[in-house]
């Protein structure tokens, strides 16, 4: 059975304690601290984005399940549990080996199995055994998977280790495709999804963070291959997570491409107008989960491909 690429059923997580991690804004440049907010008052707005973005996909048809994070212990980032855990077509549920050490209490294994009693878990993978060695790969940060044409895409990074793409495209039957980004500062940009979205019949990439032209061209190769039209994005648009975006299933499997408000109003009018092309649009204010966990909507969602029970 070929895999599909898009789901209706996502993982997310409610924080506990949203805010800025000084561990993970080491080589996150999109991480910032507004010295004009309290820590609480970054949980409050934390929490009323979350809110309102669940609301806007379940209104569009998403199953968005949704977990309370543990208080302790004290997890900045739990918001993004899309680097700690996939779940596939198979009932594999795949975990990761996280760079900051804060994030490694991110997984949850209470989480898989309340999940498990929906959904058809047959087989688990752990790779967190790396993290002792340095040697990280976080979940679909790091990877942007084509799964019905077998294809991870990765941009090797500190949080990207080459060695453990190779291992992971061997255990689970993917061609891997690695390559360099970069900002426009020349640092090797963190993520994968911050950079590049992948969905049913096209990509949201920046090519001008791909600073080698042959690895741009194999891109391109590869997106031709696999009957994907290219829809480029500045490196100013990637800065405001307009990569950051992830395809969806709504009601009666309308596609949507969620992104968030940001993303949303860097893009223009013509790139609106070819995205709808293919997809419908859903977006949500995310400004302070953006500017202090230097992340946005992709990163907050764990697609769920598993089959329902």
């Amino acid at each position: 059975m070929k895999e599909r690429q898009i789901t209706n059923h996502l993982l997310m997580v409610r924080p506990a304690h949203f805010g800025y991690n000084p561990e993970t804004a080491t080589n996150n440049a999109f991480q910032s601290l507004n010295p004009d907010l309290t820590s609480d008052q970054v949980e409050e707005k934390a929490l009323q984005e979350f809110d309102t973005f669940v609301a806007r996909l379940r209104d569009a048809g998403v199953q968005v399940h949704v977990v309370e994070d543990t208080t302790i212990p004290v997890k900045p980032d739990a918001i993004f549990p899309n680097n700690w855990v996939t779940f596939h077509q198979d009932g594999t549920v795949a975990t990761y080996p996280m760079h900051a050490p804060t994030r490694r209490k991110e997984r949850r294994e209470d989480v898989i199995e309340q999940l498990s009693a929906h959904f058809e878990v047959r087989n688990r993978v752990k790779f967190e055994g790396t993290e002792n060695e340095d040697r990280f790969l976080e979940g679909t940060g790091s990877l942007i998977l084509d799964r019905p044409n077998r294809v991870a895409y990765a941009c090797l990074s500190p949080r990207t280790e080459g060695a453990l793409l190779e291992s992971f495209c061997d255990k689970m039957g993917y061609d891997n495709v690695a390559f360099t980004a970069v900002d426009s500062d020349g640092k090797a940009i963190y993520h994968t999804n911050v950079m590049m979205a992948l969905g049913v019949d096209f990509v949201v990439i920046c090519l001008d963070a791909v600073p080698d032209k042959k690895e741009q061209q194999l891109l391109k190769d590869r997106f031709a291959a696999t009957g994907k039209a290219i829809i480029e994005i500045s490196l100013d648009q990637m800065m405001a997570f307009a990569g950051n975006m992830l395809q969806v299933a709504g009601k009666d499997g309308t596609p949507y491409l969620v992104m968030s408000e940001q993303a949303y109003q860097s893009l223009t009018p013509a790139q609106v107008e070819l995205i709808s092309q293919y997809t419908q649009i859903l977006h949500s204010p995310l400004y302070t989960i953006e500017q202090h966990g230097g992340g946005s909507a992709r990163c907050m969602m764990a697609e769920i491909f598993l089959e329902e029970k």
